[in-house]
């Protein structure tokens, strides 16, 4: 067993498939199928499980499935300190909110890639649940995620606050009133989503426990939704201001306790922080100051 082992292991695992695994591995599926098999030849176990959609990880390769990222990531910190000399360089991988890449992440982004030309800068969005997820296997090196979170392996800062409103069509100008609407609809992201468990929550104080879910991939498909009646959504202020404005969708202000939110930046405390890193979170630290 050696690290591309792993690696290949790594793919296959989370991708579910042989060819899909070769394919971001630039490879062929003849040869992932091969290297599965002598490394279950090796160990002597079963790793995968064979179905009609693809393959699903047994027991063993589950539990080898932690490794498999944290080998590959350590051979990637030792890669990055050997050749960091202080001048912020190589790839930085970062995942984000939906709505904090939106409301927050532009401006900050187009100044350190204007500031920092060789690193290699990715950004990938998605729920507070699959951030998580993806810094505890090393997929990003960090990520913006809504609080609380609490995890022995990760080390967090406060990045954002910002005030979450109860985003509701024009014609909705009292909230309770929501309660006597029959069947109401709201508007989130996929299960995982902080903001979704809050409105939930927000929703049941006001005797609301039967809302149905409608999940978007976008903002702007979600505020489109609330706008023209289909349900109601929780966010931060600034991200409806302009939809407010033109009268579009009306922002209902909540209690504090219900509507301040932590946006974190959470990474491993087992990795290597890179001149790279060091630079984009000082970055963040100043526009945070700036507000």
């Amino acid at each position: 067993m050696d690290a591309s082992d792993l690696k290949i292991f790594e793919a296959v695992a989370r991708l579910g498939s042989m060819k899909r695994a070769a394919e971001e591995l630039n490879t062929v599926q003849s040869n992932v199928t091969a290297r599965i098999k002598a490394l279950e030849d090796d160990l002597g176990l079963s790793l995968f499980q064979r179905h009609a959609r693809g393959v699903k990880a047994t027991g063993p390769g589950q539990r080898m499935l932690p490794f498999a990222g944290r080998v590959a990531k350590l051979l990637a910190d030792a890669r990055a300190a050997a050749k960091d000399d202080g001048m912020p360089n190589g790839p930085l991988q970062i995942g984000s909110l939906e709505t904090t890449t939106a409301l927050r992440l532009a401006p900050l982004l187009s100044r350190f890639t204007l500031a920092y030309p060789e690193v290699q800068l990715v950004v990938t969005t998605g729920t507070t649940a699959r951030l998580v997820t993806d810094v505890l296997e090393y997929r990003v090196d960090g990520a913006f995620a809504v609080g609380p979170i609490e995890h022995p392996d990760l080390e967090r800062q406060v990045a954002f606050t910002e005030e979450l409103v109860l985003v509701t069509p024009p014609t909705v100008t009292v909230p309770q009133a929501l309660a006597k609407s029959g069947t109401l609809r709201t508007i989130v992201f996929q299960y995982g989503c902080s903001y979704r468990q809050k409105l939930e929550a927000i929703l049941s104080s006001m005797g609301i426990a039967n809302a149905k879910p409608l999940e978007l991939g976008s903002l702007d498909a979600m505020i489109a939704c609330v706008s023209v009646g289909v349900g109601v959504t929780l966010l931060p202020r600034r991200v409806v201001a302009h939809a407010v404005k033109e009268n579009k969708v009306l922002a209902h202000a909540l209690p504090q306790i219900q509507s301040h939110a932590e946006t974190l930046f959470i990474r491993r405390k087992d990795t290597y922080t890179s001149s790279a890193m060091k630079a984009f979170l000082k970055l963040c630290e100043a526009q945070e100051e700036v507000g």
